[in-house]
């Protein structure tokens, strides 16, 4: 599949589509597309808060819905959090790593993986997501 850079305007295509469009749904609260308010990620509504345990695992409950709804050419096989250290936990910002499949033809309906595990790494301020791809 290839679409266009969100912030260049140049193509974009393979995995690093998938990465924009994991970033797109996470920063994209319900509700807030006119066109289509059920796309998108409640996951949003949980930054800026006091990252307690339950807190996290209601963070990656949503994550892992929104990928597994939204994104077909991304399938999730461990979420992984990142140690930041406490103050940044308190002030609400963390970090963590999502291990995964790739599969180029998931959009089609094809589950059959390109063959190694994927990384992305997601770090989060008080308003947003910022998704990258990270190396094994």
């Amino acid at each position: 599949m290839t679409g266009v850079n969100r912030v260049d305007g140049r193509l974009l295509s393979g995995f690093a589509h998938v990465v924009q469009s994991i970033d797109v749904v996470f920063s994209t609260w319900i509700g807030e597309r006119v066109m289509r308010r059920h796309f998108g990620s409640s996951a949003p509504i949980l930054l800026g808060r006091l990252m307690t345990a339950n807190t996290m695992l209601r963070f990656f409950h949503l994550v892992a819905v929104a990928i597994e709804v939204w994104e077909p050419r991304f399938k999730i096989a461990r979420v992984t959090p990142m140690d930041l250290g406490p103050e940044q936990i308190r002030l609400g910002r963390f970090a963590f790593v999502i291990e995964g499949e790739y599969r180029p033809r998931g959009h089609l309906g094809d589950p059959t993986p390109e063959g190694k595990m994927r990384r992305l790494a997601v770090a989060t301020d008080d308003r947003r997501f910022i998704v990258s791809e990270a190396g094994l």
